[in-house]
């Protein structure tokens, strides 16, 4: 058996990942209810059996700028009780055991190959894993309301998810060979190296795109029809959109927007209206807007918010920084120093 297969061998049967990172190993409840929740988020811990005989916990993490990657096993039927994680969103992929969740008004039930879950922080939950081992992604609650902000032209703003994540199907798919490949990565890494800026910034532009546009949420809707991925946009406003895109840094230009798309003017801003919900102009700064988020967040430490600015076509600095808080809800100095901690 070659070594990839071995490895396979030893993900599929829930063997222990991540154990040069080791944080938590403990057969005290009270004490892996807090330690892990220094880790997480307060939450209550209780084992069903009396007197917690056959408990164990483990967790071991290795954390990223902006995520972390996470194995947690619990020894024996727990009840988990974080309430709503406020801090971050949760993909938690079953290696072995069951978990039994309650997110919200939705209930659930995990298993290996079956169906994983998906926390969102503003949802509280209630979960009971039997002998039950997790795969866990924590992504920062505002790196994600951001990036959905910046895909769907609105304001930054709570993003909840569906839950239940479908471990069968393609997108989900692509979403576990993503964390099985950023498992081993960190494993072969491990803890007294880090991922460069840049590897670290493609691993955060990954997970994000599989999250916001793999699985199912509140802004979906709104990310497919600002993106034109709509299936009944006209083909004339797929067009004009594209351009937009294309020449976000130059000057607005009607005629040549309307001459691209095939059709007038006073026809292109209605549709804008009726399909998009923007007026194009308002498309156009949100484009600029997403660009300069992503171009402080991805920042070189010498990084002039001016020039970047300015060479995303923004010519008054005051109004730019008004709308930039407006959408993301934090001026572009913030998201600038938050990329320099």
């Amino acid at each position: 058996m070659s070594a990839a297969e071995l490895e396979m061998s030893a993900r599929a049967s829930g063997a222990e990942r991540l154990t040069d990172y080791a944080r938590v190993t403990t057969d005290d409840v009270e004490e892996a209810a807090e330690q892990i929740g220094r880790i997480f988020c307060p939450h209550d811990l209780k084992p069903a059996r009396p007197r917690a005989t056959g408990f164990s916990a483990r967790h071991n993490c290795a954390a990223f700028d902006g995520f972390s990657i996470n194995y947690v096993a619990y020894g024996g039927p727990v009840t988990i009780d974080p309430g709503c994680l406020d801090r971050f969103f949760l993909v938690q992929i079953p290696l072995a055991g069951t978990a039994q969740i309650r997110a919200g008004i939705r209930e659930l039930e995990t298993a290996p190959g079956r169906t994983a879950s998906l926390l969102s922080p503003t949802i509280p939950t209630r979960m009971v894993w039997t002998d039950c081992a997790q795969a866990i992604l924590l992504l920062d609650r505002r790196m994600v309301e951001q990036r959905a902000a910046a895909l769907s032209g609105r304001a930054a703003g709570p993003v909840e998810f569906d839950p239940a994540i479908d471990l069968g199907s393609p997108a989900t798919r692509s979403l576990r060979t993503g964390l099985d490949e950023l498992m081993m990565l960190a494993e072969r890494v491990g803890p007294s190296r880090r991922l460069s800026p840049v590897a670290m910034a493609d691993w955060r532009e990954t997970l994000l795109d599989h999250l916001l546009n793999g699985q199912r949420h509140g802004l979906s809707d709104a990310i497919r029809t600002f993106s034109g991925q709509a299936e009944r946009l006209p083909r004339a406003l797929r067009s004009a959109r594209d351009c937009l895109e294309a020449k976000a840094c130059e000057p607005l230009d009607l005629a040549q927007l309307a001459c691209v798309s095939g059709i007038g003017i006073r026809a292109l801003q209605l549709g804008f209206r009726r399909h998009f919900g923007v007026s194009i102009s308002q498309m156009l700064l949100d484009i600029r807007l997403a660009r300069l988020h992503a171009g402080l967040s991805h920042a070189a430490p010498d990084v002039s918010i001016t020039d970047i600015a300015f060479d995303l076509g923004f010519t008054h600095l005051g109004r730019m920084a008004g709308a930039y808080r407006e959408k993301f809800g934090e001026t572009p100095s913030a998201t600038l120093r938050r990329k320099m901690s």
